[in-house]
């Protein structure tokens, strides 16, 4: 199921939770998909925190003012 799809489906779930409620098995799905998405954001951020690369120019006054290492 792609993010499209997950997210699709999780509102679909969402706007019946809110119109009428859902069954055991709903609710199931819901915590299940609400997991997969979480993981997926997590993931993702992850990613973009690794290929982030911090740069301390000491040369240029900066010096300890940036992110420490």
């Amino acid at each position: 199921m792609n993010i499209d799809e997950l997210v699709g489906r999780i509102n679909e779930l969402a706007r019946k939770q809110k119109n009428g409620g859902l069954n055991e098995e709903e609710l199931a799905e819901r915590a299940k998909l609400r997991e997969i998405y979480l993981n997926n954001i997590r993931t993702n951020f992850r990613a973009q925190l690794d290929t982030i690369e911090v740069v301390d120019d000491e040369t240029n006054g900066q010096g300890d003012k940036g992110l420490k290492h």
